[in-house]
């Protein structure tokens, strides 16, 4: 099943809400799952029905309002989790479950206690059993990250007779290289039987900061859909980033590979995120943070004043973000400043430029930023002896 569009599988209602003091209600939810949809996410992921009756009745409530996008629950392969989320998807015009189990030799011995043969035949039965209910199934083979190939592509061949539409290959632990989890990817499409006729997905934590960088591996070797939430929000240190992966394949157009997602609603979508779970987004953080498209330095500055791809390989715009920002402080220059000052109404020579530079450096070496007020209260002391012009 392979052509050059990349699904967006968004679980930040799931993966996302596990991370400790980020419980979302209902309404919550329903409020951020309309606006996924909107946002254009192929799948929204509305949570774990039989984890706890709060979470039944919102992926129940998620599926009822979803007017685009696959809505899938999430089980493990047990018969009575596959049931409660087939009964809560059952008002969804698109369902999927999610059903899967554990297949590193670490899951299988210390978690199971079980073997190989056991774990294949467990896979097989929960996803014939998830068949029965619904068509589109997605199979998780937890850690495959450090799974061995072999016998990952054993278990993939094995779910895709008993019906499996989409193959989530997941590196749990966050541990693989994006070349080792490329490579897995590239093996899986060259030895598994009927792997043409399913989606390989790419499900990427990032505790070595690496979710991004192995979800865009996974894409270039034959994966077509990829795991992600809303600002990397997820358990430990978090998920691969929806809007990084959406604007990297955007950013390359040569890779030949495109989303359905509105790039343009990103940041706010962002904003809501982080203030429905009360969990802020560090300033540095690409693409949404506060800094993705704010300079302080005089160098970058004036460069990004003269042509703002001097030094953005993004226009602010496409991720919903109004302009760049042009943040004073005691590294920034003179070209800064004019620019700042003549958006506030004030037109400088050369002369009055060079007296309101001395002055400004003189606030900034006192605070951190030089705001607007500070500017004004600049001019002032330029105008004493020097007329300026308004723009």
């Amino acid at each position: 099943m392979q052509d050059n569009n990349v699904q967006i599988f968004d679980t930040t209602l799931r993966d996302g809400e596990q991370v400790p003091g980020c419980k979302l209600d209902t309404k919550q939810k329903l409020v951020i799952a309309e606006r996924l949809d909107l946002l254009g996410v192929n799948v929204i992921e509305a949570g774990f029905p039989v984890s706890s009756p709060g979470d039944f009745t919102s992926v129940s409530e998620i599926a009822k309002i979803v007017k685009n996008a696959t809505v899938c629950g999430l089980t493990r392969a047990v018969e009575n989790d596959i049931k409660v989320a087939a009964e809560a998807l059952k008002y969804a015009k698109r369902p999927r479950i999610h059903t899967g189990i554990g297949t590193s030799d670490s899951h299988i011995k210390f978690k199971f206690n079980s073997t190989r043969e056991k774990v294949i035949e467990r896979a097989v039965k929960a996803v014939s059993y998830a068949k029965s209910f619904v068509e589109d199934i997605e199979f998780y083979a937890e850690d495959a990250g450090r799974t061995d190939n072999e016998f990952l592509a054993k278990v993939c061949e094995e779910v895709i007779k008993a019906g499996a539409t989409v193959l989530n290959i997941p590196d749990t632990t966050g541990y693989c290289l994006p070349e080792e989890y490329g490579a897995k990817m590239k093996y899986l499409r060259e030895n598994v039987k009927g792997i043409e006729n399913v989606i390989l997905s790419c499900h990427c934590h990032n505790d070595l900061g690496m979710a991004t960088a192995n979800s865009i591996a996974g894409v270039i070797n034959g994966a077509r859909q990829i795991e992600c939430t809303i600002n990397g929000i997820g358990e430990r240190a978090g998920n691969t980033a929806l809007e990084e992966v959406v604007m990297v394949l955007k950013q390359h157009p040569y890779l030949n590979l495109q989303t359905s997602v509105n790039t343009k609603l990103l940041y706010d979508t962002s904003i809501m995120v982080r203030e429905s779970m009360g969990m802020p987004v560090q300033p540095n953080k690409a693409i949404v943070g506060a800094n993705a498209f704010a300079h302080s330095s005089g160098i970058h500055q004036d460069g990004v004043i003269k042509n703002r791809e001097t030094y953005e390989i993004m226009d602010p715009e496409d991720v919903g973000v109004t302009e760049s920002a042009i943040v004073l402080t005691a590294r920034s220059g003179r070209a800064a400043l004019a620019y700042r000052a003549k958006k506030i109404g004030y037109e400088l020579t050369k002369v009055q430029l060079d007296i309101a530079y001395t002055a400004f450096l003189k606030t900034a070496d006192k605070q951190k930023e030089v705001r607007d007020e500070d500017i004004h209260t600049i001019m002032k002391e330029v105008s004493k002896t020097s007329k300026i012009a308004t723009a």
